[in-house]
């Protein structure tokens, strides 16, 4: 799956069918972004490409706990798409950093 500005707007809008906002700003935040779970908010560092948004957003998504109903058919499909192409990138990475250590 390609991370293009058309997958972020799919990935803006499973957060939209979650009720969560996503706040693109400034921020002194460790990891990119910064959750405020009791408003439901998700501020993402602004500077980050598209496909940087796109990981953190998946990083977040991946820590929640969805039940089901709660999306859609075609975004629940999606999310798992989502989930499995940042499993495969990582075990990617992991392959390719452990070949540099070799």
């Amino acid at each position: 799956m390609k991370f293009t500005k058309h997958t972020l707007k799919k990935v803006e809008d499973l957060f939209d069918e979650l009720d969560y906002e996503i706040i693109y700003g400034k921020g002194n935040f460790q990891s990119g972004y910064c959750i405020v779970e009791n408003k439901n908010k998700v501020v993402i560092n602004r500077y980050f490409e598209v496909e940087a948004r796109i990981n953190c957003l998946i990083d977040i998504l991946s820590g929640f706990e969805i039940k089901a109903g709660q999306l859609g058919d075609k975004s629940a499909a999606l999310l798992q798409k989502l989930l499995r192409t940042r499993e495969e990138r990582s075990a990617e990475e992991a392959a390719v950093a452990e070949e540099k250590t070799a």
